[in-house]
């Protein structure tokens, strides 16, 4: 009887469209709908106002749309203010800044998850403790070292720093820990070793995870400021972050400019993020089905 029972009212479930599942799901979908929309104002905001004329920045109540759209503060930030230097030496820094992560994390997180040694566990645990450590703490220390070794006011006081990465070693070693071990044994039988393994097993395996911590990383250093404030005096070398600096001027700001070259600085995040969406997918689905 309990089994009619149950299957009695899974069908009248069913045959009601107002189910406490069912509005629970649209009251959940209207409310990250509100949520999204309170995100993307701002973005929207920024990208109108690159658009307007001085005069219409501040009018209340907002204008989403142009009176009279131009591209003059586009066209003059591209050919003003050095911002096209300041664009190729961001992604200089954060091309290059994610490659060598990329490399240098996954080959630890290799290490850390597959190769057994004394104390790995130990002299993991005290890598990790390191991101407890802010990271003003290190300006000084780093200031000096960068000034010895004959890197500070270059590229390289950005690039090389951001070679060493706390989150992406935990995040790919959690990842080869849930390839199973068999893989790797099977490989070892045959005569494969550690690097034959993680470039042609583990690699292509973890390009999901590779793919979304890539993404993650580029965006830290394209919009890394501090650092670049900190280690970077010559105007040339300036990124994206510092260049629109130029922007505020002694008794103003050139919101209309300011606007267009933001506007301008998220369209390699942009792109970033629609190549690598579907393995950010594949990445999550695979660790919830780990899970």
């Amino acid at each position: 009887m309990s089994i009619l029972r149950a299957k009695a009212l899974d069908q009248k479930a069913a045959a009601n469209p107002l189910s406490k599942g069912r509005i629970l799901k649209v009251l959940m979908t209207i409310v990250m709908s509100i949520l999204a929309i309170f995100m993307i104002l701002p973005f929207i905001w920024m990208l109108s106002t690159s658009f307007k004329s001085p005069s219409e920045v501040f009018v209340f109540p907002i204008q989403w749309i142009p009176a009279d759209p131009s591209f003059e503060h586009h066209i003059k930030v591209w050919l003003d203010n050095h911002f096209a230097q300041y664009y190729f030496n961001s992604l200089k820094v954060a091309i290059l800044g994610t490659g060598g992560a990329i490399i240098i994390g996954s080959l630890a997180a290799y290490g850390f998850a597959r190769i057994s040694f004394k104390g790995r566990d130990l002299i993991f645990f005290l890598y990790l403790s390191m991101m407890m450590v802010p990271p003003q703490v290190l300006f000084v220390p780093k200031f000096i070292m960068f000034d010895w070794a004959g890197i500070y006011n270059t590229h390289w006081a950005l690039i090389l720093p951001s070679f060493v990465t706390i989150f992406g070693v935990f995040y790919l070693r959690q990842f080869f820990l849930g390839i199973p071990k068999e893989i790797s044994e099977s490989a070892f039988i045959d005569g494969a070793g550690h690097l034959r393994i993680f470039f042609q097993i583990f690699l292509p395996l973890a390009k999901p995870a590779i793919v979304t911590f890539a993404i993650i990383d580029f965006s830290w250093n394209w919009n890394n400021y501090e650092d670049a404030l900190v280690f970077l005096i010559s105007e040339q070398l300036f990124t994206v972050p510092l260049g629109l600096q130029n922007f505020v001027h002694e008794f103003s700001i050139d919101y209309n400019g300011m606007m267009a070259a933001a506007s301008a600085a998220i369209i390699p995040m942009i792109i970033i993020f629609f190549i690598g969406q579907k393995y950010i997918i594949q990445s999550v689905a695979s660790s919830a089905v780990k899970g």
